[in-house]
């Protein structure tokens, strides 16, 4: 090839010179071709920069789409989350002595004074907002509010549908504007009942507008409707209480009438545009929207049954579309690049023409670069090789390393889960072959009790699943005020059965006035239940006849808190108190436990930033719960 280049450089000197070339008339074949060209090179630029308008609109729209419906998800499930929590509130009212007195004799005003102070202490320890009894003829008897101006008490709720539901017998859930207060709340209301006929309503008003404060900070849009329409809480304030559609003069006169929303006009969103496009999307055009003039939002959203709301996310699809008005530009610049390339490859085909006397000192050039070149690339190949060898042993040892830290959780969960259902297990055992047995005597009443406390002990079963999944988060766990009053009593619901089957005498010894401690109410009384239930398996080895005690008692003193369970069944051995909070150490027959119980209670209460002991005693087995005090003033708080 060099030579022939060097050939065509030096040609002969025989050789005739050639003719210049023949340039072609202006307005021949040529123009026209090139003009044909040029106007083919621009309507691609426009195809190429449409379709790069369209391409990413569409993906823009459909990641709006997905972080919208997954914010969607985490939205409903807060709220109904919320919600859920505060379901066996009016249930427990149905198990105060006092309430049941109160409906029974609803002129007494000691009575009517004690249950408001005891329904002012639920209030706040369950952090809902009033918690009000009402008789059969819609009067409220007695209110968590009753030191307030507003109070509930001696109002005439008849016409809110959430109590004539609850006095056909059916405990319905119902959002409004309250009549008296002017505050919006959820109600939640139940009957109460005593020997199968109802005595009268227990209803509890939670705040729900919380969450309307996280939306509010967010950047999403977020709203909430009921099944008319009425949006009722919005991350929008102008939004609130607006309908999504005109109400008709029947669904005006049924809010009047129940006076869900008061005295509030209700009037309909500025709502200009609302279509479904070709790609199954639905865009609305709100007026009036926060940050400026109307712009086209994405609609999505989500039923929560039974509820009959609906959840409404809409995403601002202007940033979609700057992002496609970016895409045509970049697409627009890419092009014209291109196009200037081939401009300037174009260029240089012609004037390598004009370059041939260069031709062997730049191919010199190119050669002895190229092959540097290659030495180059192969050395960065052959590292990237060794690296890429690396990599994969990295990957390969923290798939293991994740692997067995995964089975290690794998293991500690089913052991705990194991243990912490046996004790329930057992109780529902217990009551339910007391249940056959008052069933075959015909004693319903203490039947119908004793399926109560299933039912509850069966609630408190899902509860400790869910504290165990809890568990395995416990650094981020939130320690509270806990009564001890209150975790003790459930923590004997479980066992006073067998105490009385046993026949172990019980001796509580705690002051009148409540006593919190710092701590998590549900772990405190999985601590206490199984001190209780080993002092008791304790008690069960004794001889036929003889004398079973179990005690506990409360202390505090010196901002601590001490709950002291004792029994005076055959006590510890040395080996058993050096070894007893050894994980799998058990004193009892194989098959009967797994010697994690009070392993597990004593990290329970580490967490909780106290101590779990053994102490000497003089007979018996002793134990110690030291935990740090906290005050009602917080708990309130």
């Amino acid at each position: 090839m060099q030579a022939q280049l060097e050939n065509m450089a030096d040609p002969p000197a025989a050789t005739p010179a050639a003719p210049a070339r023949a340039q072609p008339p202006r307005g021949g074949p040529g123009h026209a071709l090139a003009r044909l060209a040029w106007c083919a090179a621009l309507a691609g630029g426009v195809a190429l920069a449409g379709a790069a308008y369209w391409w990413t609109e569409r993906v823009s729209t459909e990641r709006l789409r997905a972080a919208g419906a997954q914010r969607l998800e985490v939205y409903a499930a807060s709220l109904e989350n919320l919600l859920d929590k505060y379901d066996f509130l009016p249930h427990m009212l149905e198990l105060d002595k006092d309430v049941l007195a109160l409906l029974e004799h609803p002129g007494d005003p000691a009575r009517r004074q004690e249950v408001n102070a005891y329904l002012e202490r639920l209030s706040k320890q369950a952090g809902s907002r009033i918690i009000y009894i009402v008789d059969l003829q819609g009067r409220t008897l007695a209110a968590s509010n009753w030191r307030e101006k507003s109070s509930f008490v001696g109002d005439d709720i008849r016409f809110r549908p959430y109590l004539q539901d609850a006095l056909r017998g059916r405990p319905s859930g119902f959002y409004g504007v309250g009549t008296t207060s002017g505050e919006p709340g959820y109600f939640y209301a139940r009957g109460v009942y005593r020997d199968g006929r109802m005595q009268g309503v227990a209803v509890v008003k939670v705040n729900i507008e919380e969450q309307e404060r996280g939306w509010v900070q967010g950047a999403d849009n977020v709203m909430l409707a009921d099944a008319n329409g009425v949006v009722f809480l919005s991350s929008a304030p102008a939004w609130k209480y607006h309908t999504l559609r005109a109400l008709s003069p029947a669904v005006r006169a049924h809010l009047a009438q129940t006076r869900q929303y008061y005295r509030l006009p209700l009037p309909a969103l500025p709502i200009s545009r609302d279509e479904t496009r070709a790609d199954g999307t639905r865009v609305m055009v709100i007026g009036g929207q926060t940050g400026g003039g109307a712009r086209p939002m994405l609609v999505q959203q989500r039923s929560l049954a039974p509820r009959q709301w609906t959840f409404i996310h809409l995403s601002d699809l202007s940033h979609a579309r700057a992002n496609a008005r970016l895409a045509v530009l970049f697409a627009g610049v890419a092009y014209g690049f291109l196009l200037l390339l081939f401009l300037y490859v174009r260029q240089r085909l012609r004037a390598k023409e004009q370059l041939q006397d260069a031709y062997n000192n730049l191919e010199m050039m190119v050669a002895e670069r190229t092959a540097r070149l290659e030495r180059t690339t192969q050395r960065l190949m052959d590292e990237a090789e060794v690296r890429r060898e690396a990599e994969q042993q990295l990957h390969r040892t923290q798939n293991e390393l994740y692997q067995a830290g995964k089975m290690a959780v794998l293991g500690q969960m089913s052991a705990s889960i194991t243990h912490e259902l046996n004790q329930p297990l057992t109780a529902l055992r217990t009551m339910s072959d007391n249940a056959v047995q008052l069933f075959e005597r015909g004693r319903m009443a203490e039947a119908r009790e004793n399926l109560v406390k299933i039912s509850q002990i069966v609630a408190r079963m899902g509860t400790i699943t869910g504290k165990l999944k809890g568990f395995a988060r416990k650094s981020n766990a939130e320690l509270g005020p806990v009564s001890i009053h209150t975790a003790i009593s459930n923590a004997l619901v479980l066992v006073e059965r067998r105490m009385q089957l046993d026949k172990v005498a019980f001796t509580l010894d705690i002051s009148d006035a409540d006593i919190f401690a710092l701590c998590d109410s549900n772990r405190l009384e999985q601590v206490l239940l199984n001190l209780m239930s080993n002092a008791l398996d304790a008690l069960a080895t004794l001889e036929r006849g003889a004398p079973r005690a179990l005690s506990v008692s409360v202390t505090e003193a010196a901002g601590a808190v001490r709950i002291r369970v004792g029994d005076n069944g055959p006590g510890l051995s040395n080996e058993a108190r050096e070894r007893l909070f050894q994980p799998f150490f058990t004193t009892k027959p194989q098959g009967e436990g797994l010697g994690l119980g009070l392993a597990i209670s004593e990290q329970i209460v580490r967490d909780f930033g106290g101590s779990l002991r053994a102490e000497p005693s003089e007979a018996g087995a002793s134990f110690v719960i030291e935990l740090r005090a906290a005050s009602a003033e917080r708990h309130d708080g």
